[in-house]
């Protein structure tokens, strides 16, 4: 083969790359709004969404912060041809770098407790991805240790993506989560609820909503316990806390205990339809404790982030108890 015709091929293969990608960054985002008022039948005055983030392409509200962090680092050439993008993961965040990986042609090494459910371990396998198993014991600050040793180790071999300390994570939804709920919600709400993972989703939503009216109030969650089944959540007194995370933030803090959330998965489910994942279960648990803390009367527009679909937990045992 000649020069002139490996090189065309090698410009076909990029457009053919590009394409791709932008099929699979064009769907990231524009998520609906679901309302749920029919859980708040003793609070007329109370109307209750939830943005389903299911609806991206990944599966999660995750996709938003992995599209940012890789569209950065490509653009900056810190994910260069040839780097491979390394990071700890839960599972969902490490899904949407996998999906991205296939899509734009660049490999991907997660670090992952062992003991997420087996539903995203098959999904980061079917995406090809390079999966390193953490002690299960040690969470999610297990897989982040082992991930900042392999960086340390090979820094010209791994672009570390860091969702943790990353700002492109809560930019992503500064720039776009918040802006869809205004638009939404044309404006109405009045209190944002979210759970605290890597805190991304709930600093860069709150950030721009509290610049589009101060007066939203910003209800962070977090798990009751060091010890808890609620799947990409933290319980920072006990974990590494993310250097995105701003504490001056939250209006209020709310714990919320694992056995609620799978109740309320479970009722969502039985009763209402909507198969949930336990994080997001959790984050109506708390949406509806902020609702019961309104004084009677008042009337509030209360919007929750539902981060996937229950899908990914359906080998959990908490469906059939």
């Amino acid at each position: 083969m000649t020069s002139a015709s490996t090189g065309a091929a090698a410009s076909r293969d990029e457009a053919l790359s590009r394409q791709r990608g932008e099929v699979v960054l064009a769907s990231i985002g524009n998520t609906p709004l679901l309302p749920l008022d029919a859980l708040l039948v003793d609070s007329p005055s109370v109307h209750l969404f939830g943005k389903a983030e299911w609806h991206n392409p990944g599966g999660s509200v995750k996709d938003r912060a992995a599209a940012h962090i890789v569209a950065q680092a490509r653009s900056s050439g810190q994910l260069a041809p040839g780097k491979i993008l390394l990071d700890s993961t839960s599972g969902n965040t490490g899904i949407a770098y996998a999906m991205l990986g296939a899509a734009l042609g660049f490999p991907v090494t997660l670090c992952v407790p062992e003991n997420v459910s087996p539903e995203r371990k098959r999904i980061l396998q079917a995406y090809g991805a390079n999966i390193i198993y953490t002690d299960p014991s040690e969470g999610s600050d297990g897989a982040i240790k082992i991930a900042r040793q392999l960086a340390d180790r090979d820094p010209d071999l791994y672009f570390y993506a860091d969702q943790y300390s990353n700002d492109a994570n809560w930019r992503a939804h500064y720039e776009t989560t918040a802006t869809e709920i205004w638009q939404q919600t044309q404006g109405r709400i009045t209190h944002f609820v979210a759970m605290l993972g890597t805190t991304g989703t709930f600093v860069g939503t709150t950030r721009r909503l509290k610049e589009l009216n101060p007066k939203i109030r910003c209800i962070s969650l977090q798990p009751d316990s060091a010890f808890h089944g609620i799947e990409g959540a933290k319980h920072l007194p006990s974990a590494i806390v993310p250097r995105i995370y701003d504490p001056s933030l939250a209006d209020q803090n709310l714990e919320i205990s694992t056995e609620a959330a799978h109740v309320m998965g479970r009722r969502l489910a039985r009763e209402h339809g909507l198969l949930v994942g336990v994080s997001s279960a959790a984050a109506i648990v708390g949406s509806l404790q902020v609702a019961h803390l309104l004084e009677s009367g008042q009337p509030a527009t209360i919007v929750t982030i539902l981060s996937d679909s229950g899908e990914k937990y359906l080998s959990e045992r908490f469906w059939s108890e």
